[in-house]
């Protein structure tokens, strides 16, 4: 068995990469921070193109600009070829080692190789003619036919303003608004639309925990990780630590930056479950991306591997999120701290869905309670205006909104804010640049007092 990297490897390069560490330092590191940078535009406009139908000249000036620091001086430098014909990104980033490659597959999205993988041969199969569906002829919510009436001036306004208010620097590319079930306001910026995708970034955190509801699995049993050995102390972890960000993990970065996961080709099994503890289990708050890349590995090993793959798309499925795609590692693992794409009405389909407490359509999909689970401040909290759950953002009268609201939030702008009180959901999409921010909590009052 090859030996597992472990925590010390990922926190040298860590330290080398984006801290940047000596002159000599940095010159060993450049061929990693480059194959990194590759990977990232590989991911990112195979994404772009494949999953949402856009231009590889709009995803560069867009979703490649304002990028983490440490990348954005590469990116430009590296070359993206895109071949439909085997649906694949490729960016040559070394002389000695073949190009970054995201490779697109319908109902998979695109599945990033590791770093050294050479391409394997094109299937023999033809190219699909779109890789982008269009509107679904089923009423909305299920569809996007009989979409809602045109928004109050007041509203209209109000959404026009996401556009050029809020934040500066932010780049707003949609909106949409229901009130009681309904579309009462939806905006796009040129290029983006109904049928447009990006990628969710961690808003995909609180997907996550829709689906350990939907498993059935009980969040209080320790978490299934076949990595952890009998003894390892680490097993005293429970699925609820991991949801509500208090594993006691350790990791390199404040937030935890999984890049090797995200953009190296690392696999999740590969990095996550290497990292020791610093803190008993369920006493300390710390965002980590790696306690919901576990708690998906958890529900892999728990529901094995045939459930867990369809787990995602039949949730997407059942709630007429027909343009949103759960990514994977090569290994098969669910990158579910970020890596999902969707459009901003599906993710209001999925804020309604919250809103209704997991029912949808008259029929029970998720435990009675579960979310009141995942909107409860239960255990250690963050250092922050806002509470947090079990995958949610908790907000309420600090943030000028109703007790009991909630958000989804993501990387570069992505919110969904559910207003239980006011049967209000606020989706906002974006692609903001590094030090840039979108005031979500006083953009979701000035909807609902447009409402009033």
């Amino acid at each position: 068995m090859p030996a597992r990297p472990t925590p010390r490897i990922f926190a040298a390069l860590a330290a080398v990469t984006l801290l940047g560490g000596t002159a000599s330092a940095q010159t060993n590191a450049q061929p990693y921070a480059r194959a990194i940078a590759a990977g990232y535009k590989a991911a990112t406009i195979c994404g772009g193109v494949f999953n949402a139908g856009r231009s590889q000249a709009a995803i560069e000036a867009l979703e490649l600009n304002g990028i983490y620091p440490e990348y954005a001086a590469l990116v430009p430098t590296l070359t993206a070829t895109v071949d439909r014909a085997t649906t694949s990104v490729s960016v040559p980033f070394a002389a000695d080692l073949p190009p970054r490659r995201a490779t697109w597959r319908r109902g998979i999205g695109c599945v990033l190789a590791p770093i050294g993988a050479a391409a394997k041969p094109a299937a023999a199969t033809p190219a699909p003619a779109s890789t982008i569906g269009g509107a679904d002829p089923r009423p909305w919510p299920l569809g996007d036919a009989n979409i809602g009436p045109i928004p109050s001036p007041a509203l209209a306004g109000v959404v026009a303003r996401a556009f050029s208010d809020y934040g500066r620097g932010s780049q707003t590319v949609g909106v949409v608004v229901l009130l009681d079930g309904k579309v009462v306001a939806e905006r796009y910026r040129d290029g983006f639309g109904p049928f447009v995708a990006n990628r969710t970034w961690s808003v995909a955190k609180s997907i996550a925990g829709t689906l350990v509801g939907l498993s059935g699995i009980d969040p209080r049993r320790r978490s299934d990780i076949p990595e952890w050995y009998s003894s390892d102390p680490r097993r005293a972890i429970t699925l609820d630590n991991l949801l509500r960000m208090s594993s006691g993990l350790h990791s390199d970065t404040a937030g935890n930056r999984t890049d090797a996961i995200y953009f190296g080709g690392t696999t999740v099994t590969e990095q996550a479950t290497s990292w020791p503890l610093e803190a008993k289990p369920g006493t300390r708050f710390r965002y980590a991306n790696n306690d919901i890349l576990l708690a998906m590995r958890s529900l892999r090993a728990t529901l094995g591997d045939a459930k867990a793959s369809v787990l995602p798309q039949r949730l997407f499925a059942t709630l007429g999120m027909t343009h949103t795609v759960a990514q994977r590692d090569w290994q098969g693992n669910y990158i579910l701290s970020s890596d999902v794409w969707s459009t901003a009405r599906d993710l209001a389909r999925l804020g309604q869905f919250w809103l209704q407490d997991g029912v949808w359509q008259g029929k029970r999909l998720l435990p009675g309670g579960w979310m009141r689970y995942m909107t409860a401040p239960s255990g250690p909290q963050p250092d922050r205006a806002e509470g947090y759950g079990a995958t949610m953002w908790l907000f309420g009268e600090k943030q000028g909104l109703p007790a009991g609201s909630y958000a989804a939030q993501g990387n570069r702008g992505q919110y969904v804010v559910v207003v239980p009180s006011a049967k209000l959901v606020v989706v906002r999409r974006g692609e903001d640049p590094t030090g840039s921010s979108f005031d979500i909590a006083r953009f979701a009052a000035d909807v609902l007092a447009a409402q009033r």
